[in-house]
């Protein structure tokens, strides 16, 4: 536990300047070191494009790199193969990195800035994930540097976590106790904008519903059959009537992953996968039970069986207005993206494929400004956030007007647009650790906000339960 001053006091003193501006200066000349790092590591990630859980050479070469520049790793935490821990230097603070590396499957996308597939490849950097990892091992390395260059105490920590996309990778690595001694967690996300507002995220849960019938022939015996797809249909239509009758805030989306193999057979088996998505933990719980309920009636009604297995589940994200506020200053120290002349004409190109978009070439060049809203995607950072004081930023890692999960997301992210955004945030983060290495008060402010959200009387409870991590869900 922290000892805390009071909040006006520590507010005053962390408004003040912390450090020379040569330490500034060190530590931005010790990141721009990295750039060549970043657009290496960002390249090899996005060429093999690993799924949650499979990641076994992504998550090797990030250890491999920080063993490399002095970090001790340990590998295979929380019970997951590709998940590790990487540190440098002694004593307090402990600031921690995040580093997610995992690709999404089912998009398929070159580097090109029209739609053109690569062979034989089942998977993509559509949330840019390449780029987190390959930022954050630079940031950490140039952090380790400074650490040493300047004699300075702290410890900088990697967290290598996998399966964000579907996986909650980090929760497990939460629940294991993995952040109960750091200070402050850092992380950031690609995106179409340079931004540190101060935005939340949705909870959420997911679980592959799995029907269970009779198999028979469809046109000669169609009475002794019990068909699986029914019920998933069944279900599926209870749910989008659900739908109307959930917050606004709210979401429930699926995909049927298994539906048989053919007309002329009873599907035996049928298997739908589906999100629920609410601003609050409880939220997610209130719809999640009525779900169960549609699960089982659509089961009822058409003579079949219904389990499930819940696949993940995040807390939202709890903003800290504190760091917020300070890692915007540090993303504005750093500046905006600027495109060379064939980057230009790559943006170009790429953009004339989107639709409606909300932003125009040039603004990767500007902040946007800083604000305090709810965010619609989900992520496990959040249960990161309710264990410490935690931070991110997004960098302009796609042209401006991309969607994530796109392929225009894949095809930037595997390119320098992508590996400029990522510097970017590697040197948004460096400024950021420097801060809060030579500025306790502001830990001491973060953490007295921190508590003040979380309650007296906190408990962290996982939405996913004490199920083990679902190292198979992507095969």
């Amino acid at each position: 536990m922290r000892i805390l001053p009071s909040l006006c006091l520590a507010a005053s003193l962390a408004l003040a300047p912390a450090y020379a501006d040569t330490s500034t200066e060190k530590a931005m000349s010790l990141v721009e070191q990295q750039e060549a790092l970043t657009g290496s590591l960002a390249s090899q990630l996005w060429e093999w494009a690993e799924v949650g859980y499979q990641e076994t050479k992504s998550s090797g070469l990030l250890q491999d790199t920080l063993s490399n520049e002095g970090f001790e790793v340990e590998a295979g935490v929380a019970g997951i193969p590709t998940a590790f821990v990487a540190e440098y230097g002694s004593g307090e603070p402990v600031i921690a990195v995040l580093a997610e590396f995992d690709a999404l499957p089912g998009i398929n996308q070159s580097s090109e800035p029209t739609r053109q597939q690569i062979d034989g490849k089942h998977a993509g950097q559509a949330c840019g994930h390449n780029l987190f990892g390959a930022g954050s091992v630079s940031a950490a390395i140039a952090i380790r540097h400074w650490l040493e260059d300047t004699g300075t105490t702290g410890t900088i920590r990697v967290y290598g976590t996998p399966a964000e996309e579907g996986g909650s990778g980090k929760v497990y690595m939460t629940r294991a106790g993995l952040f109960d001694d750091v200070d402050i967690a850092m992380h950031w996300h690609p995106d179409d904008q340079n931004s540190a507002a101060a935005n939340t995220s949705l909870a959420n849960r997911s679980a592959k519903f799995r029907f269970h019938g009779k198999s028979a022939h469809a046109a000669g015996a169609p009475e002794r059959g019990r068909s699986a797809l029914d019920g998933v249909e069944a279900f599926n239509m209870m749910a989008n009537m659900l739908h109307e009758h959930i917050p606004q805030d709210a979401r429930i989306h699926y995909v049927i992953t298994q539906g048989g193999n053919a007309p002329n057979v009873v599907p035996d088996f049928a298997e739908v996968f589906y999100y629920v998505r609410h601003p609050e933990a409880d939220g997610v719980d209130k719809i999640w039970a009525r779900l169960e309920n549609a699960a089982r009636g659509a089961a009822m009604g058409t003579g079949t069986e219904v389990d499930w297995e819940v696949i993940h589940g995040n807390n939202p994200l709890l903003v800290n207005e504190t760091l917020a506020r300070m890692m915007d200053s540090k993303l504005r120290e750093a500046g905006g993206i600027t495109y060379t002349a064939e980057e230009k004409a790559y943006a170009e190109k790429l953009a004339a494929s989107f639709d409606n978009p909300e932003l125009k070439i040039g603004s990767q060049e500007e902040i946007q400004p800083f604000e305090i809203s709810l965010g619609y995607g989900s992520t496990d950072v959040g249960d990161v956030s309710w264990a410490v004081p935690t931070v991110g930023l997004r960098t302009a890692t796609w042209v401006p007007g991309t969607s994530a999960h796109s392929w225009q997301a894949v095809a930037a992210s595997g390119m320098s647009i992508g590996q400029k955004g990522a510097q970017l945030a590697a040197e948004a983060l460096t400024l950021a650790a420097v801060e809060l290495y030579q500025n306790d008060n502001l830990i001491d402010e973060a953490w007295e906000e921190f508590e003040d959200k979380r309650g007296p009387d906190y408990e962290y409870k996982s939405l996913l339960g004490d199920r083990d991590p679902p190292l198979d869900y992507r095969k």
